[in-house]
């Protein structure tokens, strides 16, 4: 079971809800870190363990940045990390996985099932201090998945005509992984 862990720099999530029931509003996170012990022909074996900086929330407009950072949201001051701990990992599909575990936002840990495509592994060049000490192998992984705010006590709306909302209560998760093989650091 090779053991692997996230660049970075080319790992992010995404969030998306619906704003005023006709459009979507997206949030970015960038630099999302965490590891995961995983081999594609070995799943159930395999885990998965990663933070999400909640500080560095982005959605292109500082009003709503500061918002969403406050306690009417993530209440990043308290809360300055959203993690998931992987239960379990199970095949579905050739490049299909469901990664069943725990959510943590605001504190509150709740179950949820990520699906995630496998994108593959590749042997990269890895430039360090201006030197290529490749080649590295990077995988690369997409998960996704719908969570109910309300559940993490993010619960802040304002109502709106004809039982309208001004935000979703469901969101729409998706997680962009590139991952670096352990082992090629220690040869």
């Amino acid at each position: 079971m090779a053991t692997w862990t996230f660049e970075p720099g080319h790992s992010a999530a995404e969030f998306r809800a619906r704003h005023m029931m006709v459009t979507w509003v997206r949030g970015h996170f960038k630099n999302v870190t965490g590891t995961m012990e995983f081999a594609p022909d070995d799943p159930s074996h395999s885990s998965v363990k990663a933070v999400i900086d909640a500080t560095q929330l982005w959605t292109g407009e500082p009003a709503r940045d500061a918002h969403l950072k406050s306690a009417d949201f993530l209440d990043v001051a308290h809360y300055p990390q959203i993690l998931f701990q992987s239960r379990f990992v199970e095949q579905c599909g050739a490049s299909q996985y469901k990664a069943g575990g725990d959510l943590t936002i605001r504190g509150i840990r709740r179950p949820v099932v990520l699906d995630v495509e496998y994108l593959g592994q590749w042997p990269t060049p890895y430039w360090e201090n201006g030197v290529d000490k490749g080649p590295i192998t990077r995988a690369g992984f997409v998960a996704t998945t719908r969570i109910n705010r309300d559940d993490f006590d993010v619960k802040w709306n304002s109502s709106m005509d004809r039982d309208g909302v001004v935000v979703s209560k469901e969101i729409e998760i998706t997680i962009d992984i590139e991952a670096l093989r352990d082992s090629d650091f220690r040869r």
